[in-house]
């Protein structure tokens, strides 16, 4: 004998990974929660500048879902929230919910008058600190909702003051409060995505002291036409066009002293991101430092397409110093394993290939769930708490939504009592 129980899912992060979660178990019939820690739904995937192989941007893919999520009444949403506490069993979960001020309410159009009046500017945690925002700021141009956010720290201050008087429309609200709420749900998709490896601690890289010498993550902000350079590839020392750039592949990754694993997708975003470089400059030179290339089943063509190009050398070596010079060129130094020799080559700027960690490998998780050794959450099917995406292993934006999707339907099987 069974029957209808729970018919409500959370998913707890509002990626790629997530959203697809949810507008799946959504359309299946089930009532949706979905929470997100950031001011905006999308994610990591918000940033990029655009998918391999076909090169297109993530905008469309993501408009459509937003649309999914608006159109369907089963999707509730919530930003600038996190889960504080899990308790019961799969099929009977209690959850508390906790919405941090946004100090914007519902009224804001997005007309940009409280920005005119902000003075305090922040690093922005969108283009990764490359420029800044205001103490009021639009998380960037495709935000979803649209709507703006006022940082905390100015709470208090005459500038604060100033931005609301600056609203026409009493959008802004100094004193709005958190939130806090309790959920009853059948299952749990945990879907909170992947981090950058910190390429600080690869010390021999430079990485915070030589200012050319960037991540791969920042590298999509810099290509992207709404990223703080409006696309053009510079050096970011003195913003002069990158004619000769390097990519150094498995940074921290394969390493025992940092990331022991593959990350998977790295290559192929160092190819990528190499298009980028020789679109905007038919004279530019790209040198792409790997142990190997992964660019298995569909993805061979892309490898061979961008290895065609004469502009594109490849270096199987690791590099193993990157040092700034009086000149103000970089100097990468590594061993070509093909010729045994030692490899000097000056460049504009370095691209560092950081390796994808889960952010569940040091996150505060409100419920003990089985991870690996790597931080990984682990998939049991059985505990009502299901991970989707990055946060069980690393993966590319389309296996990351196939993954989401199977996340959808083990959580659906949660919800009706057998």
């Amino acid at each position: 004998m069974s029957g209808s129980t729970n018919r409500s899912i959370l998913v707890v992060g509002g990626g790629i990974s997530g959203i697809s979660a949810a507008i799946e178990a959504a359309e299946a019939g089930c009532q949706v929660y979905l929470v997100e820690k950031e001011p905006y739904l999308g994610g990591r995937v918000a940033r990029m500048n655009k998918y391999f192989p076909k090169l297109c941007p993530p905008n469309c893919g993501l408009e459509i879902n937003f649309r999914r999520i608006k159109n369907n009444p089963r999707v509730r949403f919530f930003t600038m929230a996190e889960v504080t506490k899990i308790s019961g069993t799969p099929g009977n979960f209690d959850v508390s919910i906790k919405i941090n001020p946004r100090y914007i309410n519902e009224r804001c159009t997005a007309c940009g008058k409280c920005e005119e009046a902000a003075t305090t500017t922040f690093p922005n945690p969108f283009n990764y600190g490359i420029d800044t925002v205001k103490s009021v700021y639009l998380p960037h141009d495709f935000c979803f909702p649209l709507r703006y956010v006022l940082d905390p720290r100015i709470i208090g201050t005459e500038e604060a003051e100033k931005i609301k008087a600056a609203c026409p429309y009493n959008a802004v609200d100094l004193s709005m409060p958190p939130q806090e709420f309790d959920l009853n749900v059948s299952a749990i998709i945990w879907a909170t995505g992947w981090k950058p490896y910190d390429a600080e601690k690869i010390l021999y890289y430079g990485f915070g002291k030589n200012p050319d010498v960037i991540t791969n993550v920042m590298m999509e902000r810099y290509a992207s036409p709404e990223g703080p350079t409006n696309g053009q590839i510079v050096r970011p020392s003195d913003r002069k066009p990158a004619e000769k750039v390097a990519f150094i592949q498995c940074a921290g990754s394969r390493d025992e002293n940092h990331l022991p694993y593959c990350s998977g997708i790295c290559c192929l975003a160092s190819l990528k991101q190499a298009t980028y470089v020789l679109e905007q400059n038919q004279e530019a030179k790209v040198f792409i430092y790997y142990i190997d290339i992964r660019a298995l089943g569909r993805y061979e063509d892309f490898f061979v397409k961008v290895q065609s190009d004469p502009r594109v050398t490849l270096i199987k070596g690791k590099a193993g110093e990157i040092r700034r010079l009086p000149s103000g060129k970089t100097m990468v130094q590594a061993e070509d394993q093909a010729t045994g020799t030692i490899m000097k080559e000056e460049f504009d700027l370095v691209v560092l290939a950081t390796g994808m960690v889960p952010s569940t490998v040091d996150e505060l998780l409100p419920v003990d769930v089985p991870r690996d050794p790597n931080g990984f959450m682990l998939d049991t099917d059985t505990n009502g708490i299901i991970p989707a995406g990055c946060v069980k292993q690393p993966a590319d934006v389309a296996t990351s939504v196939q993954d989401a999707t199977a996340a959808a339907l083990k959580a659906l099987q949660f919800t009706v009592r057998r």
